[in-house]
């Protein structure tokens, strides 16, 4: 079985890790500009990396949630590929959006998506799985044929 999540497990360990980043820059960012928990409101600079950093943990869960019904489900290699491409365009994201709040938007509209493909790939796994276990149909089966 572990041959079968492997690749998932690989890519959810690297996102904990990003997530983790994230939060570090938080951290920095609060003792460079003198910003101490809970207060949240700053200069522009700290209120940026702020957000970055919450903007991506709330979309984490979510993207965590479609990688592992995508892998499960569709396909495993699909799943892993799609969520790396996703980790590297919220690292762009927040490194982009640490510059400059313009230079967010590229990254968080390919990253939103790479999140609909994933999203597209578990709805099929799902229906192909309902299909074949309570109707008895195969789709991949009646397309070869």
């Amino acid at each position: 079985m572990l041959d079968q999540i492997h690749l998932l497990a690989a890519v959810t360990v690297l996102g904990v890790l990003e997530q983790a980043y994230f939060f570090l820059q938080v951290i920095y960012a609060r003792r460079v500009f003198g910003i101490s928990p809970p207060n949240i409101s700053g200069p522009p600079e700290f209120e940026r990396i702020f957000r970055a950093q919450v903007n991506s943990s709330e979309y984490f869960p979510i993207f965590l949630a479609i990688l592992w019904q995508a892998g499960l489900f569709f396909h495993q290699g699909l799943a892993a590929a799609l969520g790396l491409l996703y980790l590297y365009a919220r690292y762009c994201y927040f490194m982009g959006y640490r510059a400059s709040s313009s230079e967010r938007l590229t990254p968080i509209y390919f990253s939103t998506g790479v999140l609909w493909i994933l999203i597209a790939a578990s709805a099929l796994g799902i229906l192909h799985f309902f299909l074949s276990r309570y109707m008895g149909l195969n789709i991949p089966q009646l397309l070869k044929a």
